[in-house]
């Protein structure tokens, strides 16, 4: 028989206003019968004394619900919690602790972190430290049973949690939160994660616990900040959701992914990010933004005011890294050998240009100013410019009634090129694109393998591995890990074949060769039709 899934509400900031958090709750469990628990994160008690608490402490007043809170992120509160290994504070309501583990009667289990991030010694009463992250990553990640927690429980928000996800609204995650609670929910990868204190509600996208084709398959995250309760705006602070315990899950089960899964928003690369030493947020761009002048062979920078870059100075904006190619290099925007008449924008660190024998008028390539031999190679900054490039260019190609097909061979070139080609939407459906992939990659022995949606290529090639990767404008991805000879102009072969472009003899570039004069009308019609969506002319 099904193990019966135990049902839960959590909490945001309550902030003192008990009556209209437990109101609320009864009016749920009115029209959607019994909750289990109540789960309350943020700041529980208001900063003055209440009397509406004291009818609740003496019983005159009492809980619908079991609630357990979390302790005190400010000196104001601190009075309320006398007990640091947790205790009751009034019928019903329950102050879990410091930190630690609650398992319940029936396997769950929930870890706990009372209290906002501290750096100060001694640490504050209201405050956590490394070392209390640590112990309590040691206290559950020291046996190899271990798989994760049911759920973890915090106030600060987890930093860096946006990474790679859904939009956290007005909440800035590269700025606010606490890079100890992104360290410990990255060791305990719990099922879901409550916080709250920024007076936001932001659910964020799942996210996986295991770096895709090189580990195991584990559980994936849900990540739920709250906002406080009662707020003026409504926004949501109060969330219900049902669970098994993991222990009474079977392993197929609890290690489905859901379908919007993405990558693991607390690894660099593959690997866990130096949280402990503090997490290193991706650098700032400049505050300036620069260009490469097209008219000087060397590929002299002038700023977006129009005058000329002058040498480092102290205090100045940090330019964009241009690392250097071992030799002469046909992409590299400071080359003499790039063909600039073929460009057609330039950004920060990225550029787009025309590509050479192009499968069509505007057929492009997103290349990086500086020397990048693959995507795997991109420093945070490139990456972030490059994802803005592939969303331009969907959007740009949708109004034009296209679809976009883009793909890279890390395989025989020196110099990472994004190939964007678009797919006219009468040509066919994208099943249809990744069909003829999939069937043409059969046909010649090749393991096209589908990855996850959200996945980071970072987390399945390492640098210096030779691949051939695919990515459809639905989010949809293909990937092959090159061990041997692979056909160079696999990519284009299969656009050009009668079940997408039906152009078989375009498939080699070189049969697509036109003359500089009419390579120059064509990309002085893309820059003219691209400039409403070029992102970088935005302030």
């Amino acid at each position: 028989m099904a193990q019966q899934p135990l049902r839960l509400l959590a909490c945001g900031d309550v902030e003192g206003k008990f009556d209209v958090l437990f109101n609320r709750v009864r009016t749920i469990q009115k029209k959607s019968g019994n909750f289990d628990l109540l789960l309350c994160v943020g700041n529980f008690f208001g900063s003055t004394q209440d009397a509406e608490w004291e009818e609740y402490r003496t019983g005159s007043k009492k809980a619908p619900i079991q609630t357990y809170v979390l302790g005190a992120n400010n000196q104001e509160t601190v009075q309320y919690f006398q007990d640091a290994d947790g205790c009751e504070l009034a019928e019903n309501i329950t102050y879990l602790g410091r930190k630690g583990v609650f398992t319940g009667s029936s396997g769950l289990q929930i870890a706990y972190l009372s209290g906002t991030e501290s750096l100060d010694e001694p640490v504050p009463r209201y405050s956590f430290s490394a070392e209390d992250v640590s112990s309590l990553r040691t206290m559950l990640c020291s046996t190899s049973q271990f798989k994760g927690v049911d759920i973890l429980l915090t106030s600060p928000w987890p930093k860096y949690v946006g990474s790679f996800g859904n939009s956290s609204g007005e909440v800035d995650t590269k700025k606010c939160g606490s890079a100890l609670v992104s360290r410990l929910a990255a060791s305990l990868k719990p099922r879901y994660h409550f916080a709250a204190l920024e007076k936001s509600y932001y659910e964020r996208l799942p996210y996986r616990n295991h770096v895709v084709l090189q580990e195991s398959a584990q559980h994936a995250t849900r990540f739920i900040a709250l906002a406080n309760v009662g707020n003026p705006e409504k926004k949501k602070y109060l969330y219900a959701f049902s669970i098994v315990p993991m222990k009474l899950m079977a392993a197929a089960e609890l290690i489905k992914q859901p379908p919007d899964v993405t990558e693991n928003p607390y690894r660099e690369s593959g690997k866990e990010a130096a949280v402990g030493k503090q997490m290193s947020a991706p650098q700032e761009e400049s505050t300036c933004q620069f260009f490469f002048d097209l008219s000087e062979k060397q590929g002299r920078k002038r700023s977006s005011t129009g005058k000329d870059s002058k040498p480092p100075q102290a205090k100045q904006p940090r330019r964009p890294l241009l690392l250097l190619p071992p030799g002469p290099c046909w992409f590299c925007l400071a080359s003499p050998e790039v063909e600039k008449h073929l460009v057609v924008n330039i950004g920060t660190h990225c550029y787009l240009a025309l590509a050479k024998g192009g499968l069509s008028d505007d057929h492009v390539l997103i290349l990086p100013i500086g020397h990048y031999q693959s995507v795997v190679e991109l420093s945070a900054e490139v990456v972030e410019e490059v994802e803005k490039y592939k969303s331009t260019l969907k959007r740009f190609f949708k109004s034009r009634g296209k679809r976009c097909v883009l793909f890279e061979r890390n395989y025989r070139s020196h110099h990472l090129q994004l190939q964007v080609i678009p797919v006219p939407l009468s040509c066919c459906v994208t099943d249809d694109i990744k069909d003829a992939f999939i069937t043409q990659a059969q046909e010649q022995q090749i393991e096209l393998l589908e990855i996850p949606e959200h996945s980071d290529i970072k987390q399945i090639a390492q640098p210096g591995t030779a691949y051939f990767y695919v990515e459809l404008d639905t989010g949809e991805k293909l990937f092959h890990r090159i061990k041997k000879n692979f056909p160079l102009q696999f990519g284009r072969e299969v656009l050009a074949s009668e079940a997408i472009l039906n152009i078989p003899d375009k498939a080699d570039w070189r049969q697509c060769q036109i003359s500089k004069e009419e390579e120059e009308t064509l990309a002085r019609r893309f820059r003219k039709d691209f400039e409403p969506f070029d992102f970088t002319l935005d302030d």
